[in-house]
């Protein structure tokens, strides 16, 4: 069993959600590849395989579009080629580079958060943090959907291959949403029953089979946490990569 397993799901949303937040902090390059680099580690110590990763070759496009976009028209006075009236600017490239890394980091993060934590733990570890347990269970919800769309998304693809449609990259993911979001609310139809005949929702507040405890290791997880985010500020701030 891995660190991650061990950790209380308070100590893994504060880990998730100060990563995220230098996501949106950073700017610059080298900040941008070290954050990359350590989301990889992260996810590898968690022992989550790479299995999705061909969902973001898909993205491949996409990301060449932000890229090509940011060097064109992206801020910067500096050009690394010139084509008369255009020019590919040095800072747009790597401001697309930058934005591009946020992306992968996301991608990276969000599983290792919601691979290793039950969902009765995370609204557990919710309603200890002062969230009515309502609302807890409605998050909760919404990552019950996360694998639920995966095993929806697989069944719809293998009945287009048998019915001999070949798979088209981004095309054939968007034609999945209307089964997917149709899927969804039945899903959310038959809950919301099941819920009702059960009486969920009439009490103020609600008992739990376990109550979580912080542990040294979880302490010691958001110090290194803070300083790693500490790291992360410095490099942003005192790069010279641009």
């Amino acid at each position: 069993m891995h660190i991650f397993s061990k950790l209380d799901t308070r100590t893994k949303l504060f880990f998730i959600l100060l990563l995220t937040l230098m996501v949106f902090i950073i700017d610059k390059f080298s900040a941008a590849v070290c954050l990359l680099i350590f989301s990889i580690i992260i996810r590898l110590a968690a022992k989550i395989t790479f299995r999705g990763i061909k969902f973001f070759k898909n993205l491949t496009l996409l990301a060449l579009f932000i890229m090509l976009i940011q060097t064109l028209f992206g801020p910067g006075e500096s050009y690394i080629a010139e084509f008369g009236s255009f020019g590919l600017k040095r800072e747009g490239f790597f401001l697309g580079l930058v934005i591009v890394c946020r992306l992968t980091v996301l991608f990276m993060l969000l599983p290792v958060f919601t691979e290793t934590t039950p969902p009765d733990k995370i609204a557990c570890g919710l309603y200890t943090l002062g969230f009515n347990y309502r609302i807890a269970f409605l998050v909760t919800f919404v990552f019950n959907l996360i694998p639920f769309f995966q095993e929806e998304a697989h069944s719809i693809l293998d009945a287009q291959k048998l019915r001999g449609k070949r798979t088209l990259g981004i095309r054939t993911y968007i034609n999945l949403l209307v089964p997917l979001v149709l899927g969804a609310m039945r899903k959310a139809q038959v809950s919301s029953v099941a819920m009702d005949s059960r009486a969920f929702g009439v009490y103020k507040t609600r008992t739990w089979t376990e109550k979580p405890q912080m542990k040294p290791r979880d302490f010691w997880f958001i110090t290194g946490s803070i300083i790693f985010s500490a790291c992360i500020l410095f490099f942003n701030y005192y790069d010279v990569c641009y």
